[in-house]
């Protein structure tokens, strides 16, 4: 994987990456249409419409002149949606209605690889940061629930999951977000990362709350996830990645952050 993601994130044109990111958005809208009721030949041509949707905001030329009404768009149905479906819990969730279910899949995928391809855009430090904001919140967040774990955030969702694990994460973050500033001012070559582009724009009070509050949707994502999972009755997404189970189950926690990272970053 990592052979052919490397090449793709580090040349500068961003349409190979934008390209990938297609495909795997493709992928995982086949999961999600088989997470909520499609079969066969329907689910892979939900999969089909999520990659053709992405194709043709590439080929208008979107992803160059960015988007910010959907960042926001992206933020508000998330916050608001993923509260409400953390609160009703995973026995709810096959009570709405499955187009609604279907559409809400298909905004999530297409926004999100909307951001990415943005994201590569601005430039690879800024996109590497964002990736490595949700891989440390969820290291942070797995070694610190380990460690310190007493009060369970979501039982009927993920039982694994605390709330000590969550400020762990959110701890995590806010010091890899340090270490880049310093990097930034002391001769980092290329684009800012975006704790620097959060910095310069929001000052120091709003820089530490974008991150805390990037760092809590990292977890809403993933929470999300499993509860679309266990309403299904399913232990992972697909078998697309052995070892690893499927697509949604990597990016799970990427899809709030990046349209939500791009949002606060436009202000």
């Amino acid at each position: 994987m990592l052979a052919v993601l490397c090449p793709a994130m580090f040349v500068a044109t961003p349409w190979p990456f934008a390209l990938l990111m297609m495909v795997m958005a493709g992928a995982a809208g086949w999961e999600w249409a088989r997470l909520n009721g499609l079969t066969g030949a329907s689910a892979m041509a939900f999969g089909l419409a999520v990659a053709l949707a992405c194709a043709a905001a590439l080929a208008a030329g979107w992803v160059h002149a960015g988007a910010s009404p959907a960042w926001w768009l992206a933020c508000g149905v998330w916050v608001l949606g993923g509260a409400l479906a953390l609160r009703v819990g995973p026995t709810a969730w096959p009570t709405l209605p499955r187009v609604a279910r279907w559409g809400l899949g298909f905004a999530a995928l297409w926004i999100a690889w909307l951001a990415l391809a943005s994201a590569k855009v601005v430039g690879i430090n800024f996109l590497l940061s964002i990736f490595c904001l949700v891989w440390v919140a969820d290291i942070a967040a797995y070694f610190g629930g380990r460690a310190f774990g007493k009060r369970k955030l979501a039982l009927a969702i993920s039982p694994g999951k605390s709330w000590e694990g969550v400020w762990s994460g959110m701890a995590g973050v806010l010091v890899l977000a340090a270490v880049w500033i310093y990097a930034d001012r002391h001769g980092s070559l290329g684009s800012a990362r975006v704790s620097s582009a959060l910095l310069d724009r929001l000052g120091i009070m709003g820089f530490v709350l974008s991150l805390v509050f990037l760092s809590s949707m990292s977890v809403v994502g993933d929470l999300v996830e499993s509860l679309v999972k266990r309403s299904a009755g399913a232990k992972d997404s697909s078998n697309l990645l052995p070892g690893h189970g499927g697509v949604l189950d990597r990016v799970d926690a990427l899809l709030p952050v990046f349209p939500i990272a791009m949002a606060l970053c436009s202000l």
